[in-house]
Parts: structure tokens; C-alpha cells; sequence
């Protein structure tokens, strides 16, 4: 808003012309606090809007693509479970999230925890660089979800005739 004055202009006048734009200074506030009021409430609406659709992963969806992804490398013979997988194989139930853990951090990336079971000879640090690609790869193409970080444990080291032998004996 412009506002002119001439320097012969009676104080009166001005006192005049000062409320009127402090009159407009208070409808300017009042319309800015009701601008920012819409908006508050248009960011309320986009809000509710985006928490009406979702898509979400339980860890064990995230779990299992991580192991099969970890199968898929040369030289990873096997995965090593805990005592429950161990029960479970008993029992014939075949678990494929066995070896694997996963976190999931509050910004959505996630840190892959596995533990796996390498040929005899191979080497190690060769096979962790092949999983780590490989897991990272396969969680972006079917999740979109980052991986933030992966442990691998090398939880044993047997030749592939050991191999066979022990998953033979499970059979």
C-alpha cells in the first residue's frame, strides 16, 4: 500500500491518515492469521489424505527376500538359524526367513542382519560385497525400502560334498 504525504500536511491530517493505516495494518494481520489458518488447515487435509493409503511391510516379507536374495550368491551354501528354525526343520517345516534379522529404522531404511553358511575356500570379504549388492538390490526393486546396512555373520565353513551330505540327511 503506498501512502503519500507532503511535507505542509497538518499534523492533524496525518493522525488522520496514520489511523487508517493502522487500520489496514490490523486487517492486514487478520487476514494473514486467517491466510495461515487455511493453509494450517489445507496441510491438515493433505495430511489425513496421506494417512488414509498406506503400504507396509511385516519383517518377515522383508525377512524372506533377504534370505532368498542371500541364496542366490555362489558360495553361500546355507543359512544358520537359531534353535527355533532348528525345531522347526524337525518337524519338516522348511523356514525361509532361517538366518536372517531385520531392523527397521524410524527414517524406513533398513539394517539386514545374516548369518549364513560358506563353501570351504571361497572368499569370504568376495561373498559379503555379492550379498550386500545382491540383498540391496532386490529390496529396492521390490520394496523401494533402503538398506541402511548389512551385518553378515559367517556362522560356518563347509565343503559343498559336506553340504550335500547334511541336507541329504535332513531329506
Amino acid at each position: 500500500m503506498a501512502f503519500n504525504t507532503k511535507v505542509d500536511v497538518a499534523d492533524t491530517e496525518l493522525e488522520e491518515n496514520e489511523a487508517v493505516v493502522a487500520e489496514a495494518e490490523d486487517v492486514t494481520l487478520e487476514d494473514e492469521a486467517l491466510v495461515e489458518a487455511e493453509s494450517d488447515t489445507d496441510e491438515d487435509d493433505e495430511e489425513s489424505d496421506e494417512s488414509e493409503d498406506s503400504l507396509t511391510y511385516s519383517n518377515g516379507v522383508i525377512e524372506k527376500i533377504v534370505a532368498m536374495a542371500t541364496r542366490e550368491v555362489p558360495h553361500v551354501l546355507g543359512m544358520k538359524g537359531n534353535l527355533m528354525h532348528f525345531v522347526q526343520e524337525q518337524f519338516g517345516a522348511e523356514n525361509l526367513t532361517k538366518g536372517v534379522t531385520v531392523e527397521v529404522a524410524d527414517d524406513n531404511r533398513v539394517v539386514v542382519n545374516i548369518s549364513v553358511i560358506i563353501e570351504y575356500g571361497a572368499y569370504a570379504p568376495a561373498i559379503f560385497d555379492d550379498v550386500k549388492a545382491r540383498v540391496t538390490e532386490r529390496l529396492a526393486a521390490m520394496t523401494g525400502l533402503e538398506v541402511a546396512g548389512v551385518n553378515l555373520r559367517i556362522e560356518d565353513v563347509i565343503t559343498p560334498e559336506e553340504h550335500e551330505h547334511r541336507t541329504s540327511q535332513h531329506e
